[in-house]
């Protein structure tokens, strides 16, 4: 599936081919913090099949517990999460976030990981009243 992404600005574009089998769901600490919210939904991409149209990304590099390194790009000026990667991994595998992405609604996560760190009321969200907008 050819998906296209952009940062909330415009000033960051790519696209992609993604399998829509690599959809998942992270609920890590690290996610949690960088989303601002209690998960976050990426894709795995193959890296020839992942290209920058527009912009220059900025980068924070961080180190995991396991002390592997991870790049995460983002847009430097309206700070819109794009996708991370692992420097020196030999094959470049992107994480693209979902959010960025043009067809998201079209990307049904297939997997949840890192549940151990899931919030204990992401369960009960179903049963929360709606609304179309913002009313309170």
């Amino acid at each position: 599936m050819n998906v296209t992404g952009a940062c909330h600005c415009g000033e960051i574009k790519f696209r992609a081919r993604v399998d829509p089998e690599r959809v998942g769901i992270c609920h890590c600490t690290d996610c949690q913090i960088f989303s601002g919210s209690a998960f976050r939904v990426s894709v795995l991409v193959d890296g020839v099949d992942f290209e920058l149209l527009d912009g220059r990304p900025a980068t924070y590099e961080k180190t995991a517990e396991s002390g592997a390194r991870r790049e995460l790009m983002f847009c430097g000026t309206c700070g819109t999460h794009l996708y991370g990667r692992t420097p020196g991994a030999g094959r470049d595998f992107y994480s693209v976030r979902g959010g960025p992405l043009a067809e998201r609604g079209q990307l049904r996560p297939v997997v949840q990981i890192w549940c151990q760190s899931e919030v204990d009321w992401l369960g009960a969200v179903s049963t929360l009243p709606r609304m179309d907008g913002q009313k309170f």
